[in-house]
């Protein structure tokens, strides 16, 4: 009975270990999943602040960038 109980401790003794590895991993991905999210809405505003300053040569380059593609998917 004593090789039960102490194969009990230690299986919930490793599911605890698990638990709190999953809880800390969780707890990461959240962290930089907002700090994600916050680099892509510094990225939108710098680019609108560069699309408001310089609109004639950001139709330049969205004309290129389309034009690039359309030639590279159109080869297919």
């Amino acid at each position: 009975m004593e090789s039960v109980d102490n194969a009990f401790t230690a299986a919930h003794e490793a599911v605890d270990k698990i638990a709190s590895a999953a809880s800390h991993a969780a707890e990461a991905l959240d962290e930089k999943g907002e700090q994600l999210k916050n680099a892509e809405h510094r990225l939108v505003d710098n680019c609108n602040g560069y699309i408001r300053s310089n609109p004639i040569a950001s139709i330049g380059i969205a004309v290129a960038a389309g034009f690039m593609l359309s030639r590279l998917l159109g080869s297919r």
